[in-house]
């Protein structure tokens, strides 16, 4: 550094009238100076040189102030923005239409039935943004580039109002808004693929989970192309998201991956409307200047559209900058009475000294109606749009200032009621035809009628010809994928023979299953590893050094285990995910994954291996939101059960996972004991998956125990054995005594099937005969029930089905008393009552977890070997077999205390 400043400053010992005039000068000066490099060199620069200016105060000791945050106007100048490239009289034409067909569709809905719900102000504060989206932006499937776009949930009405024009719904289907049950299809109330399958693709609208979804779908883009099964394209994830969406955790969760993964591909477009549900987001500071310091903190490209143009014409006579000083000082809570009373309250309360009455004193209340928020320009718009498509090196949000309810009117327009708005009276939607200046008659408004300007009109041609040079209408949803050639049953018979005389949990036979599959030459490539940061933990360690964990940047260092076998290995084209400790984002990446099929044609299959107590009750929301976007995969909850995972305590240890996940329909539930159960569940489920195209997905417990594995039971035909388990019951062992007066069949699951096995022999001691029985879901069972149930109420005079488990657990087929084991809650066993031909006594693990070993968790629970004779043995006094004292004698000699406490209560 040259030149350095003096100690002492000869200004300082001016009188203070001199001193600011000097600084006035001087200032002056500088601004000018800035202003002829920016002529002369250009903005950067002036920018190189502001940079240069900051390090050399910083080095002499100057205090910088830290500023996340621009200026409180728009990012793009007017003198930076392109040429508009669509027809603004048209497209504001069209808009108009939208608007109107999306108001009358929510407002017929309630009339036809109070109560129905949906949502005006949304869509009306983001028709803009939606429109330059879909006239000049979002490339469907006949563009090698397609975009993949996340709708805003509450502005869907808007999105069926296009395809309205586009000729893609019929009058009648736009009826049947919110009313699925029709004999016409109707329309969703919300972005689902699971009922509008050819049209939807990504759920959005339970808040937080289209931003991170988003975020892992982009990565998701990245990884196939990296990895060769996807040609690498422009191809744009676009996020419509609400400012008040953006408190959940999940919004903003995963910004940070966006900005290390470099994804340039993603576009998060943020409907700053200043509203959440009931209110202000911040009434008493500016939420778009938040949101800025949030995303340019992480290292996002961040393009603020704030102001429209008419705005302009006053900054640009601003010489002094008093209007910018003014929106730095205003609130959005303030700003919220300007969009809400317009002219009138502007010029009372914004234009409030004497320079900004001098600003607009011959403006008139009318000129300043029209000045607007930037959101609802689409010259704007369009800019912030180009810039961000064009943008390489970080993912870009556009934070776009609209005004929610915009043209509704005094009923809604930036109204606190607004997001509750459902209806309009008749006086409202006048205005609201005048508004639009749509040529609809009094008696057409009052009737709440549609409008279309016709097939052959130009506006509907000129929204077709639009979407034609995009690449086709959007959104859809179009399945066509490879089927792939599977392993044939072959593959797996090594499970089927069990592990001899070694040990091994079910999570590691899991490993080996999964290791076997990533190296099969058919689907080896689109096996999908996801893991939180638990790879050691699941013995995954070892697939590390073959496989490789994804990594855009490669590996730039070399690891310190480098010279070990299971080496930590980071690669462009890694196979694995690791996606750190969030289960959140690990269960995005893996719905990114297991809607690859469908989104991009690829059959990924991916198996998400996690602690299963931080699986369904974590991420119950986005599992939920995986079966409504008809996912295909597996999720591996590993070191399940409450018992099995030793010292843990209250909040790692799972019994409630298999309940949990029974809730999501098309998701199947098993908690496999054996290896060559999970085997056929592997088998089965890809074959259902991506053979079959069935449109399920797989949740397997998978535990931590070492134990041998048995193989699979030679004493009937494979395929029968493999058909039980499916179906979540088959008998794995028949007593041998067959002469015992006293007969039980012993159900177990998954961790408890030990405490089962044991049991078996010690209720020989007792002279009962227990056969053992498999339940690998009791999901399937139950729901199999339920089935025949209901057809059997509906068709009562014909022959009552029987359930399978009822089959197969009749008196005839299983004499005896039914007891079953399992460490979950004993509420999933309990379903089957009512289904069979008598009571079925149930243990399991109800209440709290505790840190200890497992034998002494399992007699705390009540779920091991001495607790399950004891449960017999009862049942067998219940039915009248034995007397009481003998099932009180058990209880003595078995060191079980009667008056201990329910664990349930403890």
């Amino acid at each position: 550094m040259t030149n350095a400043p003096l100690k002492t400053p000869p200004r300082a010992g001016l009188p203070a009238t001199e001193r600011e005039k000097l600084n006035q000068l001087e200032t002056q000066e500088w601004l000018d100076s800035l202003a002829y490099v920016m002529t002369d060199g250009g903005v950067k620069r002036a920018a190189e040189l502001l940079l240069d200016l900051e390090h050399y105060a910083y080095f002499y000791g100057t205090p910088i102030e830290f500023k996340q945050t621009t200026p409180y106007i728009n990012t793009i100048p007017p003198e930076d923005q392109p040429e508009y490239p669509g027809d603004l009289d048209m497209e504001l034409r069209i808009r108009n239409i939208m608007r109107w067909n999306s108001a009358v569709m929510v407002i017929k809905a309630n009339k036809k039935s109070d109560g129905i719900g949906g949502h005006l102000a949304t869509y009306a504060s983001a028709a803009e943004l939606l429109e330059v989206g879909f006239n000049h932006f979002f490339r469907g499937y006949d563009s090698p580039d397609r975009d993949l776009i996340f709708f805003q949930g509450h502005a869907s009405p808007g999105v069926y109002a296009r395809s309205f024009l586009e000729g893609r719904f019929s009058e009648e289907r736009m009826n049947n808004y919110r009313r699925e049950l029709q004999s016409t299809p109707g329309l969703s109330s919300y972005p689902h693929a699971y009922l509008m399958p050819d049209y939807w693709e990504f759920s959005t609208v339970s808040m937080g989970l289209g931003p991170i979804q988003a975020i892992y779908q982009a990565r998701f883009l990245k990884y196939l192309e990296n990895r060769g099964l996807k040609k690498p394209s422009d191809a744009k994830v676009w996020a419509f998201l609400g400012d008040g969406e953006m408190d959940e955790p999940e919004s903003i969760g995963a910004i940070r991956v966006a900005a290390y993964e470099n994804l340039d591909n993603l576009i998060f477009v943020l409907n700053a409307n200043l509203q959440r549900l009931d209110g202000p987001v911040r009434a008493n500071s500016k939420v778009i200047q938040e949101f800025e310091a949030l995303f340019r903190g992480v290292g996002w490209n961040v393009i603020k559209v704030i102001w429209d143009s008419k705005w302009d014409e006053l900054l640009q006579k601003d010489y002094n900058g008093h209007i910018v000083k003014r929106f730095e000082l205003m609130v959005d809570g303030e700003s919220q009475r300007y969009a809400a009373f317009g002219g009138k309250e502007l010029r009372e309360n914004f234009f409030n000294t004497p320079e900004l009455k001098e600003l607009i004193a011959d403006w008139s209340d009318a000129d300043l109606e029209l000045l607007n928020r930037g959101g609802h320009d689409v010259r704007k718009v369009y800019a912030a749009y180009k810039a961000a498509s064009e943008h390489k090196g970080s993912p870009t949000v556009i934070i776009a200032r609209t005004v929610k309810g915009f043209g509704l009117g005094e009923t809604a327009q930036a109204r606190n009621v607004a997001h509750q708005v459902k209806k309009l009276d008749y006086k409202a939607l006048m205005q609201l035809r005048d508004i639009l200046k749509l040529p609809l008659t009094d008696e057409q408004v009052e009737h709440m009628e549609f409008y279309h300007p016709g097939a052959d009109s130009p506006e509907a041609k000129y929204v077709l010809e639009h979407r034609q040079k995009l690449g086709g209408p959007v959104p859809a949803r179009q399945v066509e994928y490879p089927h792939l050639p599977l392993p044939d049953g072959a593959f797996y018979d090594e499970f089927a023979g069990g592990s001899g005389e070694r040990a091994v949990s079910t999570t590691m036979a899991t490993v080996s299953m999964l290791s076997k599959l990533l190296r099969d030459k058919d689907i080896g490539k689109y096996i999908v590893p996801i893991v939180p940061d638990e790879a050691r933990t699941f013995g995954m360690d070892a697939l590390v050094p073959r496989i490789g964990i994804y990594s855009p940047r490669g590996q730039n260092y070399k690891p310190v285990d480098s010279g070990t076998l299971m080496y930590y290995k980071e690669a462009k084209d890694g196979q694995m995910l690791e996606e750190g400790i969030t289960e959140a984002g690990a269960m995005a990446s893996w719905i990114a994954a297991a809607t690859s099929y469908a989104v991009h044609g690829i059959p990924m299959i991916p198996f998400y291996v996690y602690y299963s107590m931080f699986g369904m009750q974590r991420v119950g929301d986005l599992v939920w939101a995986a079966g409504d976007e008809l996912a295909r995969g597996f999720l591996l909850g590993a070191t399940a059960g409450r018992t099995t995972l030793a010292g843990e305590g209250l909040q790692h240890q799972d019994g409630n996972s298999q309940l949990q996940a029974y809730v999501v329909p098309n998701m199947k539930t098993y908690d496999p004991a054996f290896a060559f159960e999970i085997a056929a569940i592997f088998e089965m489920g890809i074959k259902r998956m991506y053979v079959d195209d069935i449109a399920e997905f797989y949740y397997v417990t998978i535990d931590n125990e070492n134990e041998i594995q048995p193989p699979m039971p030679t004493d009937r035909p494979k395929e029968e054995v493999i058909d039980g388990i499916m179906k979540g019951l088959y008998r794995f062992q028949k007593s041998s005594n067959t002469k015992a007066k006293l007969r039980a069949q012993l159900l177990a699951s998954g961790p408890a099937m030990g405490a089962a096995q044991e049991a078996v022999k010690m209720l020989e001691e007792y002279g009962v005969a227990a056969d053992l029985w498999s339940v690998t879901s009791y999901k399937e069972l139950h729901q199999d029930a339920l089935s025949a149930q209901r057809w059997n109420m509906l068709h009562p005079t014909e022959a009552p089905r029987v359930p399978y488990v009822a089959q197969q657990l009749s008196k005839e087929n299983a004499p005896g008393v039914l007891i079953s084991v399992s460490d979950y809650v004993k509420l999933g066993a309990d379903g089957l009552n009512g289904h069979l031909d008598r009571k079925l006594w149930t243990l399991g693990t109800d209440g709290f977890g505790r840190s200890e070993a497992r034998e002494e968790l399992r007699d705390f629970f009540e779920v091991d070997a001495k607790h399950v004779v004891v449960a017999t043995l009862y049942a067998l006094q219940r039915d009248g077999k034995i007397k009481g004292d003998i099932v009180a004698k058990a209880i003595a000699d078995l060191g079980i205390d009667p008056e201990r406490e329910a664990p349930v209560l403890r």
